[in-house]
């Protein structure tokens, strides 16, 4: 069995609580560091809430109409009507440096070569643009008895090609995350080949905050483009990163009226945010 599937078990027994939140991530440093047109991937039903003067196109694979054939967990949600209908990995239909900003949250973890994706990302972007990007801790998920995906591993997946450990992801996923009572080993396998021929959207890799800062900075050194890490934070479930790509910045936002400037206080207002008790609910994103 390849390193996903090793005999060493996970060191956590049971899934963690999540720690406390004190502000609201996701709106705090949109509002900071989001202005001018881009696009967001995979927004679902949790589309980022973003600075009035901003404005989102948003981005999937599929239609609302198919997306719900695929979740249907998300049948009572609104979900976001896609503006583009592309491979958010490649984004084969947008042009290279024309997006002010990318935000693609609880995305990377299902894509096969994250390394490329944020190539592909920084790619569209203009000089001094914006990658905003949140994933799961995987210690507060429903993946918290998988094991750490290692960097090696994900270094491999980009140099050698995702296919060689897509099966293994597979296993791993049906084995640890959709569990069958009862089940044996060989049926286990053979689901899980049933869900990688269907091509069924799974979190491909997991991560703590340490070892996803490892993967942004080793995309840092591979995928051809400079960028500065900006601002990263830890939210209940989620840990989030601001990327901006190397080269001239954009003008600076005018300061907030008095009256919006304590909805931007940071930990002073100690917002709670509700994002991570939906995740929770409702399970898988895109």
């Amino acid at each position: 069995m390849s390193e996903l599937l090793g005999t060493e078990e996970p060191a956590l027994q049971q899934q963690a609580p999540a720690p406390p939140v004190y502000f609201d991530g996701r709106r705090e440093l949109a509002a900071h560091f989001l202005q001018g047109e881009g696009l967001e991937i995979g927004a679902l039903h949790l589309p980022l809430a973003v600075p009035d003067d901003v404005t989102v196109k948003y981005v999937d694979r599929l239609t609302v109409a198919q997306l719900r054939s695929d979740y249907p967990e998300l049948v009572e949600c609104d979900l976001v009507e896609a503006d583009v209908i592309d491979n958010g990995e490649i984004l084969s239909t947008i042009a290279d440096d024309s997006q002010d900003f990318i935000i693609a949250n609880h995305f990377l973890e299902h894509c096969e070569d994250p390394i490329a994706a944020i190539a592909n990302h920084l790619r569209k972007l203009r000089a001094g643009g914006i990658l905003f990007y949140a994933v799961p801790d995987k210690r507060y998920t429903f993946d918290w008895p998988r094991p750490v995906t290692s960097l090696d591993h994900m270094i491999a997946d980009h140099e050698e090609g995702p296919g060689r450990s897509r099966s293994d992801h597979y296993e791993e996923w049906a084995k640890h995350v959709e569990i069958r009572s009862g089940e044996t080993a060989e049926q286990t396998v053979a689901r899980a080949r049933d869900l990688e021929r269907d091509g069924y959207s799974i979190h491909m890799h997991v991560w703590t905050q340490i070892e996803f800062l490892r993967l942004i900075l080793a995309a840092r050194e591979r995928c051809g483009w400079g960028f500065d890490i900006e601002a990263a934070a830890r939210q209940d479930i989620e840990f989030m990163v601001v990327l901006r790509k190397c080269g001239a910045l954009p003008p600076p936002r005018p300061e907030p009226s008095s009256d919006v400037a304590p909805r931007r206080s940071g930990m002073r207002a100690k917002v709670r945010s509700t994002l991570g008790r939906a995740a929770r609910r409702v399970g898988l994103r895109h």
